[in-house]
């Protein structure tokens, strides 16, 4: 069974991506010794790999990263489940069927995330929410100022990833949720995905000038 120590560990290289044992250790509070025992028995595991770099003249830093087998030590959501109803509802129903779900789920989604975030009057305040809702979601979200001014929304985890491997509706419709819960004065584009390769979703909220009614924008289906 992993310590508390092991599972930070793996959490830390989930939400920073790949680190060296050094940088570890100091966001761990712990030895090197300690680091590279943690490491080698991850290592060891099959949970955690590492890729050496030579980033400047002398030695070769190592960094440590997450295996697939170590990503799915995070939650999933049914996974499994979820994937083999969406199958069955396109086999019964066909695509027409899946993509009227696919819409009725967005658009509860897209309830819920207005009642939160209408009374909000400032972009970041609505995208700091949004951050917040999506962690309790199992997203392991936060979000950023970039040098331009924009917002940046980051997803370190996604719940729903091996649903939205088989049906990638999923993910095209949660950009279209963003976009009209954060409203008419932003727009919304997504600057990494998971399912390209990255290890992550990013989105970037760049705020805009007036462009209407928040509430003139009663449905996304």
């Amino acid at each position: 069974m992993q310590d508390r120590t092991t599972n930070r560990m793996l959490y830390f290289l989930k939400v920073a991506g790949p680190q060296t044992a050094a940088s570890l250790g100091q966001r761990l509070n712990v030895t090197p010794v300690a680091v590279r025992q943690m490491l080698g028995r991850l290592h060891e595991a099959g949970l955690v790999d590492f890729e050496d770099s030579r980033e400047s003249v002398g030695r070769p830093k190592r960094f440590w990263h997450l295996t697939e087998a170590g990503n799915s030590q995070f939650p999933d959501s049914h996974a499994a489940l979820t994937t083999d109803i969406l199958a069955s509802v396109s086999a019964l129903f066909g695509n027409e069927g899946l993509e009227r779900l696919i819409s009725h789920r967005a658009q509860a989604t897209l309830d819920h995330y207005r009642a939160a975030l209408e009374s909000l009057e400032t972009v970041e305040a609505r995208v700091a929410e949004l951050a917040r809702i999506r962690s309790v979601e199992g997203y392991m979200a936060t979000s950023e100022r970039d040098a331009d001014g924009n917002f940046i929304l980051i997803e370190n985890h996604c719940p729903i990833c091996v649903a939205a491997s088989s049906c990638q509706t999923l993910c095209r419709s949660e950009l279209e949720v963003f976009q009209a819960a954060l409203g008419p004065d932003v727009e919304v584009d997504r600057l990494e995905h998971l399912l390209k390769g990255a290890r992550r979703c990013a989105y970037r909220i760049r705020p805009m000038k007036h462009q209407g009614s928040w509430h003139a924008m009663e449905s996304i289906i």
